[in-house]
């Protein structure tokens, strides 16, 4: 059985991780799975965009598997993280819109998953968390580089060296998650997302993507000529003037 479920619709493919006997929990095989379908999807042409869950209501990823991790040496300890932190930076440089839908425990491993997707969207029965220090280690998979860029240092130590436990509401004060949804507006959010990517310009959402990410290491004189140049060159291609000729002239834009 398939560890990831994958569907499309008008470019924008779900992706479900598939351990609901083990609440999602990554593990090596699992990790290597996604790191296959992201290889594939960085070659599709006519992608739009990713949505990231887990199988079932309790877990979108319970964390890593604490069986398979507990008797490494550290040279073992070092490759697993290695592997994952790859696949982890596959999804981060996606060149398209990325987002998880965080349905349940995002707990370690779990968090640092979403934390490598563009933004995230919590349901109202989801809890968040960076428990690695209760178990004598540190996050492993990008938990202690991710999350101050996303919620600021002050706050991601709170969490990391606490270990505690916030619901969705917490995560959506502090900027983990862009939004709270009920859990049974799951589907409708990922087909309203699915809308919002298709009727977008395909090339102007992959430059947006690119000017902000990269922009985020650039001072902001770099930034801004980055955005000009990216700016500049959607006028090069058909995208640009359908978009515009669609506006001018009341109708949909056919990208």
């Amino acid at each position: 059985m398939s560890l990831i479920e994958q569907t499309e619709q008008a470019g924008v493919v779900t992706l479900t991780l598939n351990r609901p006997e083990a609440l999602n929990a990554l593990n090596t095989d699992l990790i290597a799975e996604l790191g296959s379908v992201l290889a594939a999807l960085e070659a599709h042409a006519g992608l739009r965009g990713v949505v990231l869950t887990g199988a079932g209501e309790k877990a979108f990823v319970a964390g890593a598997d604490i069986a398979e991790m507990r008797d490494k040496t550290p040279e073992q300890a070092r490759y697993f993280a290695s592997q994952a932190l790859t696949v982890l930076k596959r999804l981060e440089t996606l060149p398209v819109p990325t987002v998880a839908l965080v349905n349940g425990y995002a707990l370690g491993g779990g968090c640092e998953l979403a934390l490598a997707c563009d933004w995230a969207i919590a349901t109202d029965n989801a809890f968040f968390a960076q428990p690695e220090v209760g178990l004598g280690i540190i996050p492993g998979f990008g938990g202690t580089q991710r999350l101050p860029r996303r919620v600021g240092p002050a706050m991601a130590l709170d969490l990391i060296t606490t270990g505690r436990r916030i619901d969705a509401n917490e995560a959506l004060r502090i900027g983990l998650v862009n939004r709270v949804i009920a859990l049974d507006e799951r589907d409708a959010t990922i087909a309203e997302l699915t809308k919002q990517f298709s009727r977008n310009g395909p090339n102007a959402m992959r430059a947006a993507k690119q000017a902000v990410h990269d922009g985020q290491d650039q001072d902001l004189d770099s930034a801004l000529a980055l955005e000009t140049s990216l700016f500049a060159l959607g006028f090069a291609g058909e995208e640009q003037r359908e978009g515009m000729s669609a506006f001018l002239e009341k109708r949909k834009a056919a990208f």
